[in-house]
């Protein structure tokens, strides 16, 4: 019987280890077709690139720990490439996506397959081109799931929701952008917002272009938010219900909760939210911020939040959102964004700094003979506004080929001035180059984005490719060495990839540079990317071949 006894023990701990160890990994595979497709929105009909036909494209489904392969096959007359935002691609550049940072597009008729590694990561991220303005309609979502077995850090929802905003141009947006730059002007701004590919019913000939989700009352959802809009950061609100905030970037947070998120081209959001309302039918509703006197798109996207068994005919009720340029609730509601700092998701915030970098955004004129007032618009870091290069950074640096860039991308701006003081409107000609800065490999690294007044301060989301950062410190003014790091918060900053800068403000963010390559850092409002708002690090290969940048793929496109 002891010996019985013993065997069924035996057997017992060994199943127990079983069922202990980590699932493995998948690889999970898809097939992107790059090709145009026609789509009506707002009683306009055209052609426009999409993947695979959809718009938005399709989401990506993946566990934390699986391997990617997505072959990307392009059949339209642009040459494009495809960046995962947010998905960190250690020493593997080649995957991440920007033409001419770390690849050269995919021309017609070709094809290349991003092949990657999520390690660490799992929640909302998503993937857009990352070429011209494509991104306007090419871009889905990226849902990475917990590894088997692994709860999440908050109620476990009935259901969940991607729901994806956007922006709808009725002209070829690529032509809009040509006639802009040739104008050396803006280009015309958005028609309409979208939610899930689709304005909803208070635009025209948009009753069935309106997106609608079913819910049954007592249960929770799960949304998981993407601002994919090109140029606008937006509220986003549901009629009667709060929202509880529980993850941004694809990092868990402190949960709160809130009447509207605010959330800035290029973030994620995951919110919760309870059907406890009385069942009906309620308006979920997008609309941007702007707190500059700067002319947007300031028209409202909706879609539905529809309680089982109530008939259609039933009005929705819309949610009332903050004013457009109402920036008391944006810099409280980004006050509010912890991480969730707990033993088994640390906030490992870099306590030592070992190179301090400030970086002031500047809206800028340089001449232009051909433009409509002989000037074009542009836009700088330090004061540099950056070249898109022919060949691309990774490949220069990898292959060692000379003359593509130069790393003396300055630490400092050349002039200091009163970055926020009256708005300045002469002497705005920028600097031209192709200029990024050299990091060594698992330095720390603190970053101060400063707006300022050159002709116009304005909010400006940042995002990093390769890293996630702390956001440890936030302010309105010019930033103080002296006095604002004794404010920093370095115990539970909120960690993410893509980060605003407030108006007329700064934004300290910090991070460890373990990540080999060259990865870009840039603006993620489109006009002021194509503007030269943007460079790029190089990170130094680490000791050993595992800090080593992987050798390139075979089917890397060429120039």
């Amino acid at each position: 019987m002891a010996k019985q006894t013993s065997l069924l023990g035996f057997f017992l701990f060994g199943f127990l280890c079983f069922i202990c160890l980590p699932a493995e990994a998948a690889l999970k595979k898809y097939q992107f077709d790059v090709k145009l497709s026609n789509v009506s929105r707002l009683c306009h009909a055209k052609q426009m690139v999409t993947i695979n036909g959809g718009f938005p494209g399709p989401t990506i489904y993946a566990r934390e720990g699986d391997r990617v392969q997505i072959n990307v096959t392009n059949y339209v007359q642009y040459n494009l490439s495809i960046h995962w935002h947010g998905l960190k691609q250690y020493r593997n550049g080649w995957a991440d996506g920007p033409a001419y940072i770390t690849q050269c597009p995919i021309q017609t008729g070709k094809s290349y397959v991003y092949d990657f590694n999520i390690t660490g990561q799992r929640g909302t991220l998503w993937w857009h081109a990352h070429i011209l303005w494509l991104r306007a309609t090419v871009y889905g979502a990226i849902v990475i799931l917990p590894q088997q077995g692994t709860p999440f850090p908050f109620p476990q929802p009935d259901r969940e929701e991607v729901v994806i905003l956007g922006e709808w141009w009725n002209a070829d947006v690529e032509q809009v952008e040509t006639q802009g730059n040739a104008l050396g002007l803006p280009p015309n701004m958005s028609d309409a917002h979208t939610i899930n590919g689709k304005p909803g019913p208070l635009f025209p000939c948009s009753e069935k272009y309106t997106f609608a989700m079913e819910v049954e009352k007592g249960k929770t959802y799960l949304l998981r938010i993407i601002n994919a809009a090109l140029n606008d950061e937006l509220f986003f609100a549901l009629a009667n219900h709060t929202f509880t905030v529980v993850e941004i970037d694809a990092v868990y947070t402190k949960p709160f909760s809130t009447e509207a998120i605010l959330i800035a081209p290029g973030q994620t959001t995951n919110v919760l939210v309870r059907a406890n309302q009385v069942p009906g039918r309620y308006f979920m509703a997008a609309r941007p911020f702007m707190d500059a006197p700067i002319s947007v798109d300031n028209k409202t996207a909706t879609a539905i939040f529809q309680y089982k068994g109530i008939p259609e005919t039933v009005l929705p009720k819309l949610p009332t959102l903050p004013a457009q340029n109402d920036s008391d609730f944006a810099l409280s509601y980004n006050a509010k964004l912890k991480s969730l700092n707990t033993p088994k998701y640390p906030a490992n915030v870099p306590l030592n700094v070992d190179r301090h970098l400030l970086f002031t955004i500047g809206l800028g004129m340089n001449p232009c003979p051909t433009c409509i007032n002989g000037t074009r618009l542009t836009a700088s870091l330090n004061n540099i506004s950056f070249i898109m290069p022919q060949t691309a950074l990774l490949q220069s640096h990898y292959f060692n080929i000379k003359g593509v860039y130069t790393l003396d991308f300055p630490d400092k701006p050349p002039t200091p001035f009163n970055f926020t003081g009256a708005p300045l409107t002469a002497n705005l000609r920028t600097n031209l180059g192709t200029r990024i800065s050299k990091v060594a490999f698992n330095s720390t690294i603190e970053i101060v984005i400063q707006d300022t007044n050159l002709l116009s301060v304005e909010s400006h989301p940042f995002h990093l490719h390769g890293f996630n950062f702390f956001v440890v410190g936030t302010g309105i003014g010019n930033f103080d060495p002296k006095k604002d790091p004794a404010k920093y918060n370095l115990i539970d900053p909120i960690e993410r990839n893509t980060v605003g800068v407030p108006t007329g403000g700064w934004t300290a963010i910090r991070f460890r540079a373990d990540n080999p390559g060259v990865w870009f850092f840039h603006c993620h409002l489109e006009l002021h990317t194509g503007w030269g708002l943007k460079t790029a690090f190089l990170v130094e290969d680490g000791p050993g071949s595992n800090h080593n940048i992987l050798p390139p793929p075979k089917d890397l496109p060429s120039c």
